[in-house]
């Protein structure tokens, strides 16, 4: 079965009930599926991640296990739920890396370590601002804010997104060129 078998619907809507077996059938094949969308991810992180994908599908298992009575009404709200997950838990990471990096309520540095600090790239402020810039672009489009979870966060292609969201494929292509160029061009006037 794939994650884009109307009977996982199913399968979730049995699982939300508390029906037996039903985790058993559902695990693995969620399982599966959230790994793979992790692995494309974090392939596109900066080098050296100390987050990896078998840890960021727990973290993600793990809080979405706690939303099993929030009523998913299928595997695409379930899907779409998994790619906000993986955006938060990624950019949680990223934010707790930054606070280690500022010292996280250390000892100022003298002014001469603080250039060199200042000076190497962050890539995990790239993250934040992308976040930042993301959510303002849902106040603005939903659906391209979306789009962008699903692609960006999730790895998902452009046909499985538009399985998702229940969109032409040629919708979700459009949308998220505009919503790349939207956010390229809102993350370059913040690191102005």
């Amino acid at each position: 079965m794939s994650t884009q078998d109307p009977k996982l619907t199913a399968l979730l809507q049995a699982w939300q009930r508390g029906e037996a077996g039903a985790a058993d059938e559902v695990v693995p094949l969620v399982y599966a599926a959230l790994h793979k969308i992790a692995v494309n991810r974090l392939r596109s992180e900066r080098g050296g991640h100390t987050l990896q994908p078998t840890a960021l599908v727990h973290e993600a298992w793990m809080r979405l296990s706690t939303e099993r009575e929030s009523g998913w009404q299928n595997r695409e709200q379930f899907f779409a739920v998994a790619a906000k997950t993986m955006r938060h838990l990624l950019v949680d990471h990223a934010r707790r890396r930054l606070a280690a990096k500022r010292g996280d309520g250390a000892p100022m540095a003298a002014i001469d370590e603080l250039a060199d600090v200042i000076a190497s790239p962050l890539p995990d402020q790239r993250l934040l601002d992308l976040n930042a810039a993301l959510d303002h672009l849902s106040v603005l489009d939903e659906r391209q804010a979306r789009i962008v979870e699903m692609r960006f966060f999730a790895g998902l292609s452009i046909e499985e997104t538009a399985g998702v969201l229940a969109l032409s494929a040629s919708t979700v292509k459009r949308e998220w060129a505009t919503a790349r160029a939207w956010l390229y061009r809102e993350v370059q006037h913040d690191l102005r």
